[in-house]
């Protein structure tokens, strides 16, 4: 059996942006010149729930199911795997797994962009169960346009941005439903 070889180690220096890892050291923390994103999503209840919708975004499958183009070196996110996300067929986004998070009641991971990335930033994306049993997608972001045409689109990169983050939230909650319509 071929080994697998190991995954590069972090590097602050690899990331378009200086704040690497600050969506998980400093909740709510936004960088000066950046645009901060918070959108969270009920997904449903309980522990079956939730356990499918942490299995769906840790191994991509949320973002697959929005159509969009995932290339990962690993199934499943974990520190220093990379990740580009194809948009519309064209828009290539080169990003980092900085951190994960795989507990009894939160998953998650987040990722910073690299260089080609039309944004510069970093976004996550975690599961909770609150302790009433609620299952919630939350989004949280700081980014900034990077390329010439996040730059010129202005207000609809960013209104762009916060379509997709609720759009996650809605094919999450469509790939746990226990009965699909």
């Amino acid at each position: 059996m071929p080994s697998i070889p190991p995954m590069p180690p972090l590097r602050p220096e690899d990331f378009t942006y200086d704040e690497v890892g600050a969506t998980r050291e400093r909740p709510g923390f936004c960088p000066p010149g950046f645009r901060p994103l918070h959108v969270r999503t009920r997904v449903g209840e309980g522990h079956d729930i939730f356990r499918r919708a942490a299995e769906a975004v840790m191994t991509w499958e949320m973002h697959r199911a929005m159509g969009v183009g995932v290339e990962a070196t690993a199934d499943r996110a974990a520190p220093s795997v990379d990740v580009t996300i194809t948009l519309a067929g064209l828009i290539k986004a080169p990003c980092r797994v900085i951190w994960t998070t795989e507990e009894h009641r939160r998953a998650g991971w987040a990722y910073g962009t690299l260089p080609g990335h039309p944004e510069s930033g970093e976004e996550s994306f975690v599961v909770d169960r609150t302790g009433d049993g609620t299952v919630w997608l939350t989004i949280t972001a700081f980014s900034r346009a990077a390329k010439w045409y996040a730059k010129a689109g202005g207000p609809a990169t960013r209104g762009l941005q916060q379509a997709y983050a609720r759009r996650c939230g809605t094919v999450l909650r469509a790939l746990c439903d226990p009965e699909p319509a």
